[in-house]
């Protein structure tokens, strides 16, 4: 396809060019190979239409990309996976880093920036670590051409985000959430990005060099990254806004990310973050106060919320009851036999308040498939396991027995019923 046409439908890849020559400018290695590969220049890639990058800016910026270079790679290192999905890979010479160390590198991102990107890195690797190397292009917002780029790819994966997630709208994000869940119930393996908390860290990093001009050139540097892009910056649920409540804006992540069965570790960057050479672009007092407040940032590991664990409950059954037990997604799946009476509903209260103390529950599955009888003993027990339950108890399979129980007792209003 034209690569004039593929530019205009979506020039968000043009950011990824600032990165590349602000890598180069920190002495990233073979970063600054692939820029004179390129022919990339300082005006093309760090000012805009209607910017001009400040010195300060120029400073922050390579800072904070040269510390989410390093410690993305760092902490990719530590999970042990031997592959890396790279996503966006931009024009980073990472594939050379991870081919180096015997790492399969599956580089994915715009056809555009592929087009350009592949030819200029593959020149700077050795043939012997060539097969080690795959570039695609792929849309993150669709499932399959991510399936078909990584159709050969052995699990499990590490899929890194850098720069990716501040462009994207809510459904955007949604759907590579979506689709990032779908490749890791496949090849396990986990997600690792820089993005989440990438305002906070921004902030933390312009503040000591800045000074006094700090909003200023906050404001400088988004209205670069959207001229470049031509979208908005950070408008979706998956950024977590500094501004406001940073805790509760951090907690409606976290909750937009167990929406599409997904959870997330904050991995402190202070923790990981390795020698950075950009720091001694700047004052003492400036470098420790930029190393001082990386304790307050984190990058995240997410991972699947899916994997089920069964429920060991044989020692609840008798003659008139069993039930069997397991979580998955943060969800206790109960299935009821027989009757919850008196008898019985102490033991389904002891199996419902051990497991909360095991798991982190939000909420109750019960299949009624094969309950024949609740007494108001068990429904104090639904009763306990609601009050306990963010998201609520909900009842599938109930006969008409179980229903009209329900209805009496004015429980069909405050849980909730499968028709």
């Amino acid at each position: 396809m034209d690569q004039n046409l593929l530019e205009r439908v979506n020039p968000v890849f043009n950011t990824a060019k600032m990165t590349v020559f602000q890598l180069a400018a920190a002495g990233v290695g073979d970063a600054a190979s692939v820029a004179e590969k390129l022919n990339l220049s300082f005006e093309e890639t760090q000012n805009s239409a209607t910017t001009t990058v400040a010195p300060e800016q120029m400073t922050a910026n390579m800072i904070l990309v040269e510390t989410r270079w390093r410690t993305c790679a760092a902490i990719a290192e530590e999970t042990g996976c031997k592959t890396l999905v790279d996503l966006p890979c931009g024009y980073t010479p990472r594939a050379k880093a991870m081919a180096q160390k015997g790492i399969a590198y599956y580089g994915l991102d715009l056809p555009a920036a592929i087009a350009e990107a592949e030819p200029a890195i593959l020149s700077l690797i050795d043939e012997d670590q060539r097969s080690l190397v795959h570039f695609c292009g792929v849309d993150a917002t669709n499932g399959e051409s991510l399936k078909a780029a990584l159709k050969d790819a052995e699990g499990p994966l590490c899929i890194t985000t850098e720069g990716l997630l501040m462009y994207f709208t809510d459904s955007e994000v949604g759907a590579l959430c979506d689709n990032i869940r779908m490749i890791l119930k496949e090849r396990g393996g986990c997600w690792l990005t820089a993005d989440t908390e990438a305002g906070m860290q921004y902030i933390l990093t312009m503040q000591p060099i800045a000074g006094d001009r700090f909003m200023e050139i906050m404001m400088q540097s988004k209205t670069t990254a959207e001229d470049k892009s031509d979208v908005n910056v950070g408008g979706n649920s998956l950024n977590v806004s500094p501004r406001g409540d940073a805790a509760e804006n951090m907690k409606n992540a976290m909750k937009f990310l167990a929406a599409h069965g997904l959870r997330a570790e904050r991995m402190i960057l202070s923790e990981y973050m390795p020698e950075i050479n950009s720091l001694g672009k700047v004052t003492p007092d400036q470098a420790e106060a930029i190393r001082q407040n990386m304790h307050k940032c984190a990058y995240w590991k997410i991972t699947t919320m899916d994997k089920s664990v069964a429920v060991d409950s044989a020692d609840l059954s008798s003659e008139s009851f069993d039930v069997q037990a397991n979580v998955a997604n943060e969800t206790l799946n109960l299935s009821l036999k027989g009757r919850v009476d008196t008898l019985t509903a102490p033991n389904l209260l002891a199996l419902y308040e051990r497991i909360k103390v095991e798991h982190t529950l939000r909420a109750v599955a019960i299949d009624c498939g094969e309950l024949a009888y609740i007494s108001s003993a068990g429904l104090r027990v639904l009763l306990i396991m609601k009050k306990g339950s963010p998201d609520g108890v909900r009842l599938t399979g109930i006969n008409a027995t179980v229903r009209e129980i329900l209805a009496q007792t004015g429980f069909d209003s405050i849980l909730d019923i499968a028709d």
